[in-house]
């Protein structure tokens, strides 16, 4: 998890082990799924909170994060409206979406599947994430920081988010699979 052969390798931070911590203003999360079976909708939910604690290698690794489901956007207000609505995300009952790892695999030398339990609506399912590792720096303000890149795809009927709407030409409105792509920088003060 902790090595990168992109921009610097870890040197100058001061430490691999202990919290990290997401960084809001520099982290998000960005979906896709296809609209009328011919084009592409894009979102993404820009309120994200969450932490890796680490003993500096991947298997050591424990990863929780939690997603604001209001912040949710697709540059269309209408859309967003129904989509904090009871026909998708619920906003009122389920306001974080939720992710808990189980296990860091590494892949490569930056790179590495995360399986972990994904909660959205408050149904839960494991999930899998390549995840590649985008380097490490140190800030100006002494500040340890690393970034990394993951995604997975998942059947969004799997978390009861059903709503649909079949057209007269044949498929449906919206489709069933969803493309998520998570960039978080994390953050993690020298000790």
């Amino acid at each position: 998890m902790f090595t990168s052969t992109k921009n610097d390798t870890g040197a100058g931070v001061t430490s691999l082990a202990g919290t990290w911590k997401i960084d809001p203003a520099h982290s998000g999360v960005e979906f896709v799924v296809t609209h009328l079976m011919i084009s592409k909708v894009r979102g993404r939910f820009s309120d994200i909170s969450g932490s890796v604690v680490t003993d500096g290698h991947p298997a050591g690794s424990r990863i929780e994060a939690e997603i604001g489901t209001t912040s949710i956007t697709t540059n269309d207000a209408g859309r967003d409206t129904h989509l904090r609505s009871g026909d998708f995300f619920d906003v009122e009952k389920f306001p974080k979406i939720r992710f808990v790892s189980t296990a860091v695999k590494p892949t490569g030398d930056s790179e590495f599947v995360v399986a972990g339990d994904l909660t959205i609506r408050g149904v839960t399912r494991p999930v899998e994430m390549k995840v590649t590792t985008e380097g490490f720096t140190k800030d100006p303000w002494g500040n340890d920081r690393a970034g990394f890149s993951g995604s997975l795809k998942i059947d969004r009927r799997d978390f009861g988010l059903t709503w649909n709407q079949a057209l007269e030409a044949g498929g449906v409105m919206v489709s069933n699979e969803v493309k998520l792509t998570v960039d978080v920088e994390l953050t993690h003060a020298p000790q």
